[in-house]
């Protein structure tokens, strides 16, 4: 089954235990306002009948609010909001938002059993253009959100 923008803004929000408020806040910090009933919509299961998915743009949006929070909002304008994202962009955002090198991501994988060599994963995060760049798929996603939940929420286990 394909990851979904909702599966992701679940696994995040659940990883790092956030509130609706902080949800709201999050997207404010990227300049996008959301109600709390949205959210909560976005959050329930694909079966529920009040269920919304989260579109490309919307998820970009918290992706790069989720950066805001973490590292603090830069100076200036914001940057460039995707129409489209892929599991390389949504990498990367995660990546970047968590100040992660190569060997944390690494290591955030291993916590999800996956291993990975430091060029396989810098491939991930080359430019579409250059010829050793490699598109991520759903299951290395999946992996390091998993492993990000038993690094950043382990109690869980």
């Amino acid at each position: 089954m394909a990851i979904t923008n909702n599966d992701i803004m679940r696994r995040i929000r659940y990883t790092f235990d956030y509130s609706d408020s902080q949800m709201i806040n999050i997207f404010a910090s990227a300049d996008f306002t959301v109600t709390r009933s949205l959210i909560s919509d976005w959050m329930k299961k694909d079966s529920d009948p009040s269920f919304k998915t989260v579109d490309d743009q919307t998820c970009a949006f918290f992706l790069n609010g989720f950066i805001n929070e973490k590292r603090g909002k830069k100076e200036g304008s914001q940057p460039e909001i995707e129409i489209r994202l892929n599991n390389n962009i949504i990498f990367r955002k995660l990546k970047i938002a968590l100040n992660l090198t190569a060997e944390d991501v690494l290591e955030i994988l291993g916590l999800a059993d996956y291993t990975l060599s430091k060029h396989e994963l810098s491939a991930f995060f080359r430019n579409p253009s250059h010829k050793h760049y490699r598109k991520c798929n759903d299951q290395i996603l999946r992996r390091f959100l998993h492993g990000m939940q038993k690094k950043y929420h382990p109690e869980t286990e």
